[in-house]
């Protein structure tokens, strides 16, 4: 008589799951007393603290204005337009889709060039390559928080008399050369969102050195009226509320502490993740510092045995949230397919197709982080 084995089922490292982002939001007794000033005198927009907090980013960031917004894609439609732009815009295709559909909803047209492989950031060659002769601008992204190549993008605008703009959505929190990235290019577009290191629920920033160009952003997020009910050209309703005003405020306040903690968290990651074959980190460059809004790692199948989607996969049953950013790149989104007839991007798809983020917040535990390298490495001995 046959007797069937037992099939023993290993228990998930995690009893409940791990999420890949955990909103560190300031306490409330730091936020109550600024939200009952502003139920009180019911000045729940456009009041003193928006312009309290647009003055301490400003400062923060090291620029002339921080003009708030209602979402960094609100700032960087306003920016696209307020800049004049026209015609052809070089963008990369590995990155969030709002880089690429804000250009659309301005009008432009987006002309996608590759990626850095170890930075995962824009190209400054192939950014060149990329340039056509109705080329008006370069837009950088600091993927992940990883401060872009500035001063290299930078010489291939001026050498080309572009304008420089930077999607700085994963920026707080990142240091270019030792300040906080703000004052390079054109213009500075910032997140706020959940997801972020500086937090105020929803909202954005557009830091610039630029006079002229802060007042049209300010004008743009008030429909484009400048007081007199007279529209100066097509603005939007792009205005950030008091009450976020307080949370983004209170939150610059321990950005910092934020961002030491997330680097200490990709420091054990990395110190427990890199003898194991076919994994690889994001680059970063000597004297800058990435927020790791995402800590992002790639997989080379070949080298791991394992594909990236597998490991995704086997994370699962051990309750880790993970994520395949990004996947796919937006020059494969639908809406955006027309304008990749020209594009030839290894890097982008090479990167598209290994990168895998894992959990990393500001608040995270080291036995967090240590639970899931166990299970990475549990699956490179199985594979």
């Amino acid at each position: 008589m046959k007797v069937d084995t037992p099939v023993k089922v290993r228990r998930p490292i995690f009893d409940s799951m791990v999420p890949l982002v955990r909103p560190v939001l300031p306490p409330f007794e730091v936020l109550e007393q600024d939200i009952r000033r502003i139920v009180g005198t019911g000045m729940v927009t456009k009041g003193s603290f928006l312009r309290d907090f647009e003055a301490a980013a400003a400062r923060h960031l090291n620029v002339k204005h921080a003009v708030a917004v209602s979402s960094c894609t609100t700032g960087l439609m306003l920016a696209y337009q307020a800049l004049g732009l026209e015609g052809d815009v070089v963008v990369p295709s590995f990155t969030f889709m709002a880089t690429v559909s804000a250009l659309v909803w301005a009008g432009l047209r987006p002309v996608f060039a590759d990626v850095d492989p170890r930075t995962a950031n824009l190209d400054p060659v192939a950014a060149e390559r990329a340039i056509t002769p109705r080329t008006s601008a370069i837009v950088g992204v600091h993927i992940f928080g990883n401060p872009a190549d500035a001063e290299e993008l930078q010489a291939v605008a001026n050498r080309h008399q572009l304008k420089l703009v930077f999607d700085a959505a994963h920026g707080f929190g990142s240091l270019y050369q030792g300040a906080p990235v703000g004052p390079q290019g054109d213009v500075q577009v910032y997140s706020l969102s959940p997801t972020k290191l500086l937090i105020a629920g929803e909202g954005g920033i557009v830091a610039t050195n630029d006079d002229e160009l802060a007042e049209k952003i300010r004008i743009g997020r008030e429909y484009g009226n400048a007081g007199n009910y007279d529209s100066a050209f097509a603005g939007m309703n792009a205005r950030m509320p008091q009450f976020n005003a307080v949370m983004g405020m209170r939150s610059l306040d321990i950005l910092e502490q934020a961002a030491e903690r997330r680097n200490a968290v990709v420091d054990l990651y990395q110190w427990r993740l890199r003898d194991l074959p076919g994994i690889d980190f994001q680059e970063v460059r000597n004297g800058n510092r990435n927020s790791y809004k995402d800590f992002s790692i790639t997989i080379d199948a070949e080298e791991a045995g394992i594909t990236r989607d597998a490991l995704a996969d086997a994370l699962a049953d051990d309750n880790i949230d993970t994520r395949k950013y990004y996947e796919p790149p937006v020059h494969r989104h639908t809406a955006y397919r027309e304008f990749a007839d020209h594009a030839e991007l290894p890097n982008t798809e090479m990167l598209a197709n290994r990168s895998l983020s894992l959990p990393a917040w500001s608040s995270m535990d080291d036995e967090i982080v240590l639970g899931i390298c166990e299970s990475v490495r549990n699956v490179w001995e199985a594979a």
